[in-house]
């Protein structure tokens, strides 16, 4: 199976939904699961139904995450020496060349991508477009919605 890659900060997000699922949904759902069925009928009981629907879910969720887990390659950018290059895990700071808008942009595993927080999968256009490229160096990205030119004027290793 193919490693997919993941930063320091998405493993730890992960452990950590997947603690809370282990130790506080589903104990949770148990016990609802266990007060409806002492309610009687489980035919019309809308309240078991519901809790062992939320149970389904919060299993498939923890299979999901043990996965994710356990294919993940975690990278930890700050050790990583790319030399002010554009690598997995950097943020970058870059102007739009025809605006000068600026705009910070993390790349990062494709579960942690969230595009309102600027983080973008390393997959997307735009970080394929920027891996590689320096401090200085300016990326032409053939997005969705046309052509973009970016001038990168920052990269860190956070």
């Amino acid at each position: 199976m193919t490693r997919v890659p993941l930063t320091v900060q998405g493993a730890e997000k992960l452990k950590i939904e997947l603690k809370r699922l282990k130790s506080e949904d589903r104990p949770r759902v148990v016990n609802a699961i266990a007060e409806a069925r002492a309610h009687g009928d489980l035919k019309e009981n809308a309240e078991y139904h519901a809790a062992k629907e939320e149970q389904g879910f919060i299993e498939a969720r923890i299979r999901e995450i043990e996965g994710k887990l356990s294919n993940a390659q975690v990278i930890d950018v700050t050790r990583i020496h790319a030399d002010g290059r554009v690598v997995f895990g950097a943020t970058v700071r870059v102007a739009e060349a025809d605006s000068g808008e600026e705009t910070t942009y993390r790349i990062v595993g494709e579960d942690e991508a969230d595009i309102k927080q600027g983080l973008v999968s390393v997959a997307s256009p735009l970080a394929r477009g920027l891996v590689g490229k320096c401090e200085g160096n300016t990326a032409r990205i053939e997005a969705p919605g046309g052509e973009r030119e970016l001038e990168i004027l920052e990269v860190r290793y956070e």
